[in-house]
């Protein structure tokens, strides 16, 4: 399992979340202490917004602590909007086209957790793609496919009903080819405006997330940065995130297939 960091709110330097904290996501790529591997070290990745209307972006292989590129970078960089990811591979060769976060035009996007069965649901789900987007797929991982459908669904009107449908799109490929059904799902997505994640997974066992205040603004993160765990709260299995300039905002998520979530809120310390 991977960990990630995000951020939105008043321009923050990255190293705020990357690499200063105690338990920063570089600390989490060797050391992390809420998932099921602890060390994270087939690459990292980080993408940011500035003035421009798509995001900036550094991938690499290399484990994230043994780059000296990325602090040199998150000490530098300053930004309102931000993804960072650490990963440890489920699918997929180490490579950097396979690393996080992954972009199209103004929309970046990272995941943590798996699809059971990948392999053999691959080819129909690339098969629901347009032609403009199946040619933006760079690697072979099932979180950058489930990017772009999430695009092809509509992430651009709707971001969350769009992850909905995609999410159930794939639900319902895997119980007819498979017979079973096993997703785990903890992503966050940005247009540059609007930070967005998602916790799910259809056996209640989705990869963690947590939420907290930072600077003039607010960051999620696959565990706390510090032991300061009264600052931290964890989002609920089965929700949506938006972080938007009113704050965060917590509603119940499920597979558009499965009908309407029951809004559940949830609440961050302030």
């Amino acid at each position: 399992m991977c960990r990630w960091a995000a951020y939105r709110g008043d321009p923050l330097y990255l190293e705020e979340l990357v690499s200063s904290p105690a338990h920063s996501l570089i600390e989490q790529s060797h050391c992390a202490t809420r998932a099921k591997t602890a060390t994270n070290g087939d690459g990292f990745g980080i993408a940011w917004y500035g003035d421009r209307p798509e995001p900036g972006r550094y991938r690499d292989i290399l484990p994230a602590w043994s780059d000296c590129n990325l602090k040199s970078l998150a000490r530098q960089i300053r930004s309102p909007l931000f993804l960072a990811h650490v990963r440890a591979a489920t699918g997929g060769g180490t490579r950097r086209d396979n690393c996080h976060p992954f972009t199209h035009d103004t929309w970046s996007f990272m995941h943590n957790g798996q699809i059971s069965g990948f392999e053999r649901l691959r080819r129909p789900m690339e098969a629901m793609l347009d032609d403009e987007l199946f040619n933006a797929r760079g690697g072979t991982t099932d979180s950058e496919l489930m990017f772009l459908l999430a695009l092809q669904f509509g992430l651009r009107e709707a971001p969350i009903a769009a992850m909905a449908q995609m999410v159930g799109f794939v639900e319902d490929l895997a119980e007819s080819i498979l017979g079973s059904i096993l997703l785990r799902f903890t992503a966050a997505f940005s247009d540059g405006k609007t930070l967005y994640a998602i916790r799910y997974a259809t056996d209640r066992k989705a990869p963690t997330l947590y939420a907290s205040p930072a600077s003039a603004g607010y960051c999620l993160v696959s565990e706390p940065l510090n032991d300061d765990v009264d600052a931290w709260a964890e989002i609920p299995d089965g929700s949506a995130v938006t972080v938007g300039k009113d704050g965060v905002e917590v509603v119940g998520f499920r597979p558009e297939k499965r009908g309407a979530a029951k809004p559940q809120r949830v609440a961050i310390p302030a």
